[in-house]
């Protein structure tokens, strides 16, 4: 690569000095009174009035600061001057410059954006849902409690130390219903509520840890959420937060918290670790009013109070529920001893779920709509900020308070990151998390680790942030979905999370164009290329497919979704059909020949339902063979002019369709979706599926199909001719003549999920992961017979690295010049670029311009591979190709123009079971 001085820019390497001394060339020369005798005097020497050119520029720039060189502030001109005048004045180069810092201050907020390492679930003790996470200071610790009364108490680390089951002799054991826990961190208890209508104390300093001190008995309703707060300045000041199922709103004011938070029984000695019985009826009669006071409020009505919150700086209680109107409420008292005060929020749904920003002075709150709403408390009328982008009901949120961020997770497991300022999602997370379909999700955010944890059920999920040091390159603000090479303009494209669609020169990496916001708020999760590489077909997760030219004209919209949300995971280009996958189990196509209206609904597939499961992926070998692949593993081979389903391919050999009668039989039987059917066990060398789902179904599940380039002989003699992969991270090589699986390896030991590319030629098989991992294998002469079963034993593998921090969405190969290069993407923003066998050439975007065909230097992002290979008889590694060890396009057979020419375009979301996108 050819690099230029030094890596950072000229423009960023000025300061206030050398700007003054740039407008000074600028002035005009001699006293100011004078500026238009000399202005023209100027004129008369070729010098417009206030403007340079180029060369004169250069000099005198370079000149006047006194650092830099000639060259550099040339590149500063030109790239000032777009439009080629050939002059330049202070106002663009003002303008320029501040645009630029404009860039670098969105590049260094997009960097606080935390890379996820790969989920892990956390061995729970729990068998019932959780309904309660909280963090212990001093020492730090963490505590989970379920419905059951079932306690588990972690380490810092997050490794569990032990569980117990919380003591209330009120009720016995087996009818024990816990309803909400919060810690009291100030005076070392923890607070419990039950559905008898009771609040225990726990004491975490008694001898006897967890040992009732308190209970509150003789609630009117059953309580199910608490919120705890005390003042830091005087934490004799504390206020307990109690909402019920009957819509009614307690505030328990502590006035010597850190004496007693109530009062002593006044008869007989007490032992010391006896339960102190208080009603509530005593409360609110202020028999305790020396140490606490009762605030109530019923302005819920009779809804259920889903989440109570007790604002400190503004000495007032808000809560939540799920009716409307009325479901966001706000309490305060103006004067002691009298009744609280409430006002109705105006909201237009109902409310699961809110949190406080106290420097921001917001509430955030997670409606049923699928928005998130920012209310300012002083303004009730209308929210001062709705962040959309959810497909779902948002569920929980949590501010992130030391970066202005806020988290929320919807019903839909969908974990979104919200700049609060700009009031943009800057990521997004999907696919990592459990597939349960219903289940009680909470949060908890510990911000100086940067750990999120969250419970499904009663399954405990962690995710951890990696620790970045040092400024990172980044190609797209926002993670990145997909990418693909245009043979006829010589140029990558990329698409990101935030609707924004990028063109790179494939010989510099420089950006030639941007089109934003291209479906709106929706975002792209995948693209496509026609076979004339003059169109663009974008997928959003609205549910539409967009047709564009490359000067940013849309001519269609593709109903996809049918005016739904849909996750659409891949576009599929044909002659005469676009084939659209991903949400449901049938094929949606779209006929271009009838393409003559902008607005385009979607065709009937003949072959009509196959699939038990969603569809996720496809591929396509001329003249007319396609296949399907969907989530439960199972892989579908059609006839693409007639439409009909021929065969099936499954993990565990069964017989499959071979006849239309068949397929007929199969779709009357599945004329209701019946629920997704277990798969069979994994081979016992498989790894691992992501954390959290660990049931059969998903280590099978078809997340990527290409076919294999071979010889009609090998296929006829049993050979492989298909390859897939999946979320279990094996990749699995089949014959689809005989329905047969060929062979089986784990491409990737400790990634449960991954993605998979074969280049044009056959030869090359590259396989992605969640950390950011890239190997490529030689698949040339890899079962080009069959054997004796399965073969288990994985091919050579060429070379391993890891050109992305975080996981990688799309692979694609493509053939430039006469060279043959890999593209990858990644949630962290990033697309880079390799040669294939594996030698790294850069990161489209990065300040330094690469040439191709020159030494390449290594990536600015990447770290050494931290998967060993183990010479077990499974992967044999070799050494990787030398940089003068590239192939020519003669060298590699017909896979040169088999790129260049191929009739068929894939372009292939980023897997949904990966993770991570903003």
């Amino acid at each position: 690569m050819e690099t230029h001085g030094e890596t950072e820019l000229l423009e960023c390497r000025l300061c206030t000095e050398d700007l003054v001394k740039l407008q000074g060339l600028f002035l005009p020369v001699g006293d100011p009174a004078e500026e238009g005798s000399l202005g023209r005097e100027e004129g008369s020497l070729g010098r417009e009035e206030g403007s340079l050119g180029r060369e004169e520029f250069a000099e005198r720039a370079w000149a006047a600061v006194g650092r830099g060189t000639p060259e550099e502030y040339g590149r500063l001109f030109d790239s000032v001057d777009v439009s080629r005048e050939g002059r330049l004045d202070w106002t663009r180069l003002t303008t320029f410059l501040l645009l630029k810092l404009c860039e670098q201050d969105e590049q260094a907020r997009a960097a606080t954006v935390p890379r996820w390492r790969a989920p892990r679930s956390l061995p729970s003790p729990h068998r019932e849902p959780v309904q309660g996470v909280v963090l212990l200071p001093n020492p730090s610790r963490y505590l989970s409690l379920s419905r059951d009364g079932v306690l588990g108490v972690w380490a810092e680390d997050l490794g569990l130390l032990r569980s117990l089951r919380l003591a209330n002799d009120t009720i016995k054991p087996k009818d024990l219903w816990a309803t909400a826990m919060v810690a009291l961190p100030n005076v070392h208890k923890v607070a419990v509520a039950f559905t008898s209508k009771e609040i225990c104390f726990y004491d975490l300093l008694s001898k006897q840890e967890f040992s009732c001190q308190y209970k509150v008995q003789g609630l009117t309703h059953t309580p199910i959420t608490l919120h705890y707060w005390f003042n830091p300045e005087d934490p004799d000041q504390a206020a307990l937060s109690v909402g019920d199922v009957g819509g009614k709103v307690c505030v328990m004011c502590f006035r010597t918290a850190l004496i007693s938070l109530f009062e002593r029984p006044s008869s007989g000695p007490v032992e010391q670790d006896a339960t102190t019985l208080i009603q509530w009826a005593e409360l609110t009669e202020g028999q305790h009013s020396s140490c606490c006071y009762i605030a109530t409020h019923s302005a819920h009505g009779h809804s259920w109070v889903r989440r109570v919150r007790f604002l400190g700086p503004l000495e007032a209680v808000v809560s939540c529920t799920w009716s409307c109107p009325g479901s966001l409420v706000l309490a305060w008292r103006e004067t002691k001893g009298s009744p609280l005060k409430v006002t109705h929020f105006n909201t237009q749904t109902g409310i699961s779920d809110l949190d406080y920003h106290p420097s921001l002075n917001l509430i955030a709150t997670a409606g049923l709509n699928n928005h998130v709403y920012l209310w300012n408390p002083y303004v009730t009328s209308k929210p001062v900020g709705v962040l959309r982008g959810h497909m779902n009901s948002v569920v929980a949120v949590q501010f992130v308070l030391g970066k202005r961020q806020l988290l929320s997770f919807s019903k839909d497991k969908v974990l979104r990151l919200w700049d609060v300022s700009s009031q943009l999602c800057i990521q997004r997370v999907s696919g990592v998390f459990p597939k349960s379909q219903e289940c009680q999700t909470l949060l908890l955010f510990r911000e100086e680790h940067s750990r999120l944890l969250l419970s499904f059920n009663g399954q405990l999920l962690l995710l951890e942030a990696r620790k970045e040091p040092g400024r990172r390159v980044t190609s797209h603000e926002s993670p990145v979905t997909c990418v693909l090479y245009n043979a006829l303009f010589r140029q990558v494209i990329s698409s990101d999370t935030s609707s924004t669609i990028t063109c790179w020169l494939m010989d510099t990496g420089q950006k030639v164009k941007q089109f934003t916001r291209c479906h709106g708020d929706a975002e792209i999760s995948t693209m496509a290329l026609d076979g004339t590489q003059t169109r663009l077909f974008t997928a959003g997760t609205d549910g539409i497919v967009k047709v564009w030219d490359f000067n940013g004209h849309c001519h269609h919209r593709l109903n996809a979704g049918r005016d739904r949300a849909a996750e659409i995971s891949q576009v599929l280009v044909l002659k005469r059909t676009v084939l659209v996958l991903g949400w449901e189990r049938i094929i949606t196509v779209f006929r271009p020949a009838v393409f003559s209206k902008f607005f385009v609904q979607p065709s009937e597939w003949q072959g009509g339902v196959q699939h038990r499961d969603d569809v996720l992926c496809a591929a396509f070998r001329p003249p007319q063979t396609l296949v399907t692949g969907s989530y439960d593993g199972e892989i579908t081979v059609w006839n693409n002019s007639t439409e009909n389903a021929l065969r099936k391919l499954r993990p565990d050999g069964q017989r499959g369709l071979r006849s239309k009668s068949d397929g007929a039989a199969l779709r009357a039987n599945q004329s209701a979706r019946p629920d997704r059917p277990s798969a069979p066990s994994a081979p016992s060398d498989s790894s691992l599926p992501p954390a959290g789902q660990g049931g059969p179904e998903d280590c099978h599940a078809i997340t990527k199909l290409f076919f294999l380039e071979r010889h009609k002989g090998v296929t006829a003699a049993g050979g492989a001719d298909l390859v897939s992969c999946g979320t279990s991270g094996l990749v699995r090589f089949w014959n689809t003549t005989h329905c047969s699986l060929v062979a089986e390896f784990v491409a990737h030991r400790r990634s449960g999920s991954i993605i998979l590319t074969v280049d044009g030629g056959g030869r090359y098989l590259v396989t992605a992961d969640v950390h950011g991992g890239v190997k490529v294998w030689d698949v040339q002469d890899y079962c080009l017979l069959p054997g004796d079963g399965v073969l288990r034993r994985a091919p050579r593998l060429l070379t391993s690295l890891r050109p992305h921090l975080d996981s990688v969405m799309h692979l694609e190969t493509c053939v430039h010049g006469d060279q043959l290069f890999l593209l990858s993407t990644s949630i962290d923003c990033t697309v880079a670029l390799s040669y294939l066998p594996g030698h790294c050439v850069g990161i489209f975007g990065q300040e330094e311009h690469w040439r191709l065909g020159r030494v390449e230097c290594p990536l600015p992002n990447e770290v050494q591979d931290e998967e060993e290979v183990e010479e077990d008889g499974e992967v044999t590694p070799a050494s990787p190709i030398t940089p003068q060890g590239h192939r020519s396009a003669d060298s590699l057979g017909p896979q040169g123009s088999a790129l260049l020419g191929e009739e068929v375009i894939l372009a292939e979301e980023k897997d949904h079971f990966l993770g991570l996108r903003l």
